[in-house]
């Protein structure tokens, strides 16, 4: 029998991997639910129960710090380090990991170790990176699952500074690591690596108008284009754009000017050769790459033909020590426009003294020059940023006292409260930024509590005013870098007090019956903790009156957050904008309701179920803002029924536009409105995966599954932010 000499393809192509076909590909403008599945359990490897905070505790953390330094220095005999040391590689590793957080939704950031995976890990910004991974590898390796490499990252960041003569300002551990690429991140409209700057910009010559929640200036940057905005040279111009890209981070411009300055210190650029023959990025390499990207074919392929970023040499003259020598260089010498070897802009110094060039990296005897970016440059022209560098120059214990806390600010801003820090060199001074709240100091006892429950609920508040305090209260938590959440009682001070979305008249109504409470009770509770019960005790009672008897869970030990410990301008990123769950729009957007509902529960940290089922309790608790009775598809509003997903699944009703954003929901029989529903609304009866839930939920037998799945839901949003508890 004759033999095919090509087989046939043994996979079903309608179970192809591939993206070419899939859903998306047929209904592009379908609602995608896949950002509320991010970090499926299904891709977690680890075992259940497993716990990172135990198996850190397990390890001895000093050796696994002398290990990381002695590392610094070990020749690996497949990538030479520059000047024998591959700290610089590190520090740069760390920084990447860290630098892609914004403020605006606290996404990017350490937290997650996501730098192992696309897009970032291919990001031309991250090239070479790959490498200082690999090298990274035996440490992981030995010390397994008591370390993360999102932590790891981080401490070899920080080991290396500290092998190089700087004292750290010190370091936490807690950081879990995510198994998937982050499809909840948005990093731009752009559909090429470092396509011009204005695809994110309103007006391209105003930088302020950079599209929110971007921070980095292109497509595959971590914050500016080192050669200069779009590649043409120009400090001034450039130093807008880093203190706009830093501001997004929180950084102040002393902060910014010592991080820029820290960070090139040590270290050199890579750009001896043309990058345009460089291999693909770890993404799309080829297997026999071994997972690494951007392979040079010319000479070595390394060493002193090393070819990343395109501009080339160190910017110091000991690129492998930390001193003051970067900014001996940048004040003290003229500097001329040049091009790498790779054809890259970077500026070299006129007339620079024999003793003050740096050796190379790799030819023993080879003099070169140091080099500066046009974001060094910056440093120098702009008039805010030189006179910091100035400072920092003749005084370089405050320069690295100042240095050492930015970085850790750097590295640190998106973990939350210092109560998620681990580990024996966590600093003890509570830093605002970290938005500190006391630690409570009472406790009650269930009997106390339901003393307590009472009186909120015979205070003349309805239920609807202590449920919608509590939700706003807490809606404010991100699981992107844990800020927010109903612990602290801010919702009390500035600027929450005052935000459209918490109806400020309503709120200082409730907030002044919760005083007066906290003021007769014995032993007194948070305001924060009363706020929270407050709504517990208001859905249990909503719940009676449906015919089920819950009890939803609460624990004390929230605290109260003063004045002095929030500092009011960096919380204007967490005003809610918008929240579907009460059905609030602060103002017309371009994107739909239910895409922004998404957003809002991914930050939340909320499954697809959990927001379906909350809101159909909120619209039938009648918890709109405003009061509206849009989408409260109910005849019994305050009770905790499923009467929404009854209503919105039923077809004896028809759904008919009656203005923007708003429809009315007509009897087919009498052709009366019975209900008015906005579009939010009416997507849990439209969307086929939103409706598959809405009719669980609409079942005779899953009326108490409806009760019990809503407290579940609420309790998971009103403790979001217990760090204290053992969840």
């Amino acid at each position: 029998m004759e033999q095919t000499k090509k087989g046939k393809c043994p996979v079903f192509h309608g179970t192809n991997t591939t993206t070419e076909q899939n859903h998306q590909h047929w209904w592009p403008n379908a609602l995608n639910l896949d950002i509320l599945a991010q970090n499926d359990k299904k891709r977690n490897p680890m075992d259940d129960g497993f716990s990172y905070k135990k198996e850190f505790q397990k390890m001895d953390f000093e050796e696994l710090k002398s290990d990381l330094k002695k590392l610094m220095t070990t020749p690996q005999s497949w990538l030479p380090a520059d000047y024998g040391h591959y700290g610089p590689m590190f520090i740069r590793m760390a920084w990447h990991s860290a630098g892609t957080y914004r403020k605006s939704d606290g996404r990017g950031g350490a937290n997650s170790g996501n730098q192992r995976f696309a897009p970032i890990n291919s990001w031309p910004d991250n090239a070479g990176l790959d490498r200082a991974r690999r090298i990274l590898w035996p440490i992981k390796k030995k010390y397994g699952n008591k370390i993360s490499w999102a932590d790891l990252f981080i401490l070899a960041g920080n080991m290396a500074y500290e092998s190089m003569g700087l004292k750290m300002f010190g370091f936490g551990a807690g950081r879990e690591d995510i198994w998937q690429p982050e499809i909840d991140a948005y990093w731009g409209p752009e559909k090429e690596w470092l396509a011009a700057t204005k695809n994110r910009y309103k007006d391209d010559l105003d930088r302020s108008s950079l599209e929110n929640p971007l921070a980095a200036v292109q497509m595959g940057l971590i914050y500016v284009n080192p050669e200069g905005v779009d590649g043409k040279p120009n400090p001034q111009r450039t130093a807008i754009d880093v203190r706009k890209t830093f501001a997004e981070m929180s950084m102040n411009d002393e902060e910014t000017v010592a991080l820029i300055a820290g960070g090139h210190t040590v270290g050199k650029m890579h750009g001896n050769g043309d990058a345009r023959k460089l291999g693909p990025a770890p993404e799309g390499a080829d297997v026999t790459a071994q997972g690494l990207g951007w392979i040079n074919p010319n000479g070595k392929g390394n060493t002193e033909d090393t070819v990343y970023s395109g501009l080339e040499g160190p910017w110091t003259t000991t690129p492998n020590k930390w001193n003051q020598e970067y900014f001996y260089l940048l004040l003290n010498y003229e500097w001329r426009l040049t091009l790498s070897p790779a054809g890259a802009n970077q500026w070299e110094p006129v007339n620079i003294k024999e003793e003050d060039k740096a050796a190379d990296a790799h030819i023993p005897g080879k003099k070169v020059n140091p080099v500066m970016t046009d974001a060094d440059m910056a440093l120098k022209e702009d008039p805010i940023y030189a006179k910091i560098s100035e400072r920092f120059y003749k005084d370089p214990q405050y320069f690295n006292e100042t240095f050492a806390r930015a970085w850790f600010k750097l590295t640190h801003r998106d973990m939350g409260p210092v109560n998620r820090y681990l580990g024996s060199d966590v600093p003890k001074e509570n830093l605002i930024w970290q938005d500190p709240v006391p630690a409570a100091t009472q406790q009650f006892s269930d009997t106390e509590i339901e003393k307590i429950k009472q009186l909120l609920l015979q205070s003349g508040l309805s239920r609807t005013e202590l449920i919608n305090t509590a939700w706003d209260s807490a809606r404010t938590f991100r699981v992107s870098d844990f800020r927010g959440g109903a612990n602290g009682a801010r919702i009390r001070l500035a600027p929450q007090k005052n935000w459209a979305a918490n109806e400020p008249e309503r709120l200082q109504k409730v907030l002044n019956k919760l005083e007066a409470i906290q003021k007769g009770l014995e032993k007194k509770m948070s305001l924060a903790d009363l706020i929270v019960l407050g709504g517990s005790a208001a859905i249990e009672q909503a719940a009676k009156e449906a015919g089920v008897n819950v009890q939803v869970p609460f624990h004390a030990g929230r605290g109260d957050a003063s004045e002095e410990m929030t500092d009011e301008t960096t919380f204007d990123v967490l005003e809610p904008l918008h929240d579907g769950y009460r059905n609030y729009l602060k103002s017309d957007f371009e994107i739909a309701s239910e895409e922004l509902m998404l957003s809002r529960t991914s930050l939340m940290g909320l499954t697809a179920p959990e927001m379906t089922v909350l809101v159909g309790g909120m619209r039938v608790l009648g918890t709109n803002f405003g009061n509206t009775s849009h989408g409260v598809l109910t005849e019994k509003p305050g009770v905790l029924s499923n009467d929404f997903f009854v209503n919105i699944t039923d077809m004896n009703y028809a759904w008919e536009p009656a203005g923007k954003n708003l429809y009315n929901i007509v009897d087919r029989n009498t052709k009366k409105t019975k209900w008015t529903a906005t579009r939010l609304d009416l997507v849990f009866g439209s969307n086929s995966v939103l409706r598959a839930y809405s009719e669980v939920y609409a079942q005779d037998d899953n009326k108490e599954k409806f009760v019990r799945d809503f407290v579940n839901a609420w309790v998971k949003v009103m403790e979001a932010d217990r760090f204290d508890l053992d969840k």
